[in-house]
């Protein structure tokens, strides 16, 4: 009887509630069902298929080609993340060492003209997606180092028809187990090219002597796609928009006058040939036939908000580089000073992060292989030494602001010489060696030195050091 009732009276737990979170973003609703209809679930190599790439990158060259916003905004990443070419420092406890060796790559890299290709490489990038470059052996180098850098279009590094059935392989570039690449198929002619038979020989090149540079958007990626992508509609709305603006404008152009009547059809006017021209001249009195009035079209061209149009589209082009209108259109009339200032600093940003990428993927490989030839072409057994890389320095909107905060950082040791020089692309001891010897030489001839050594006698013929006047 007790268990009965205990039975009976026994607290029962509910069932578990099933919570269901929802996401209007994971919807699908009449509403926007065409919209998310190209969203796939594929990989990130499927989703860059070969044909996929080769498609972009036709219609990106094409748009570089024969936009000059696409062209100019190519350009300019190449100039600013370059610049005239990054500058090596050795890092050495032996300075005679580190003038050697940084004076000798600058010659090899004058020789081989290393920064033309980094530009070149740059530009390839955001326009095919990916840039390869191989270091191979040049003897045509005119350096006692024949390193050399041939650059590569991403078409010839491509693989053969069964690419999907190799698992170890992702379009001509092959991987260890690991996911390291250990060797790339080049093909000899460009796909494009007049020389080119399908089923050629391909040359393959080890992925120690080979440079492969892109941006990877996602884990699994190997192939690059143009930094462009996203912006591609947009340039082509751009200039399709401009070319109906003028067509319009020109066609409204192309009227001096019409001739319109008021009157009803067959009423009291005289009879005009319809669509009949009449050639005018200048400074000439003229008649019209009775009934009728002269007038001029309205063009209605440009509209009033074409150049916000236009603005609002480079606006959105600019982001798939990280950067703004005013930086990508040159135009930066409607800044004020602090506008102008941080739209630089945006893109600034984004230019020092990729110059690191630059370091690690490019010069320091680079330089590796170099160093490896000097020491073989000295005959020099010296262990590989740490370096640093100069870029080209910014240029100050407010060089007098700049020149104080730098001065105040010194003095309250909250920077150093060596690295506000680093920042204008600068060696610190190249500046302190060439303002020693000025110094000297203005010693020497009696030139007052800023500061407080205000007189400054001429250096005594006995070499004994100058006697400096100081201010009370």
């Amino acid at each position: 009887m007790f268990n009965k009732l205990k039975t009976l009276f026994r607290t029962r737990t509910p069932p578990p509630r099933i919570v269901q979170a929802r996401f209007d973003a994971a919807q699908t609703s009449k509403d926007n069902a065409r919209h998310w209809a190209a969203a796939d679930h594929l990989s990130a190599d499927m989703e860059a298929a070969p044909e996929v790439r080769r498609t972009l990158r036709m219609r990106s060259r094409y748009e570089v080609a024969n936009n000059s916003y696409a062209k100019g905004l190519v350009q300019m990443l190449a100039n600013d993340t370059i610049g005239t070419g990054p500058r090596l420092q050795m890092l050495s406890g032996d300075e005679g060492f580190n003038d050697e060796v940084e004076s000798e790559f600058m010659r090899w890299a004058d020789a081989v003209r290393l920064s033309s290709k980094l530009r070149t490489m740059r530009m390839s990038r955001c326009q095919d997606g990916e840039a390869f470059a191989v270091l191979a052996t040049n003897p045509k180098v005119r350096n006692p180092v024949k390193l050399d850098l041939m650059l590569i279009e991403a078409d010839r590094v491509s693989g053969d028809l069964k690419w999907l059935e190799d698992d170890t392989s992702v379009d001509g570039i092959s991987f260890d187990p690991w996911g390291n690449p250990v060797d790339y198929r080049v093909l000899k002619y460009h796909p494009g090219d007049v020389h080119y038979m399908p089923g050629d020989e391909a040359i393959h090149v080890p992925a120690e002597y080979m440079l492969h540079i892109f941006r990877q958007d996602r884990p699994g990626l190997h192939r690059g796609i143009p930094e462009l992508t996203a912006a591609l509609p947009l340039f082509a709305q751009l200039r399709r928009y401009n070319l109906a603006v003028l067509s319009a404008a020109e066609a409204a152009a192309d009227f001096a006058a019409i001739l319109y009547t008021d009157a009803p059809a067959n009423g009291e006017s005289d009879d005009v040939e319809p669509m009949d021209t009449i050639p005018l001249e200048r400074n000439m009195m003229l008649t019209v036939p009775a009934g009728w009035k002269m007038g001029q079209l309205d063009p209605k061209q440009p509209a009033a908000n074409h150049a916000e149009f236009v603005k609002i589209i480079l606006s959105e082009i600019a982001r798939c580089v990280v950067t703004t209108y005013g930086t990508l259109a040159g135009d930066f009339s409607g800044h004020n000073y602090a506008s102008g200032r941080l739209d630089n600093q945006i893109y600034h940003k984004s230019i020092l992060v990729d110059r690191s990428f630059w370091e690690t993927e490019v010069l320091n490989r680079i330089f590796e292989v170099w160093f490896r030839e000097y020491t073989l072409a000295t005959m020099k057994n010296v262990l590989t030494e740490r370096h640093l890389w100069f870029w080209d320095g910014a240029e100050s909107v407010d060089p007098a602001k700049t020149a104080t905060a730098q001065e105040k950082r010194l003095a309250n040791n909250t920077t150093t010489l060596a690295a506000e020089c680093a920042k204008e692309g600068r060696d610190y001891l190249s500046v302190l060696r060439q303002r020693a010897k000025e110094y000297k030489l203005m010693r020497q001839l009696g030139i007052p030195v800023a500061g407080k050594e205000k007189n400054i006698q001429p250096e005594p013929d006995d070499g004994s050091e100058p006697k400096e006047e100081m201010d009370e």
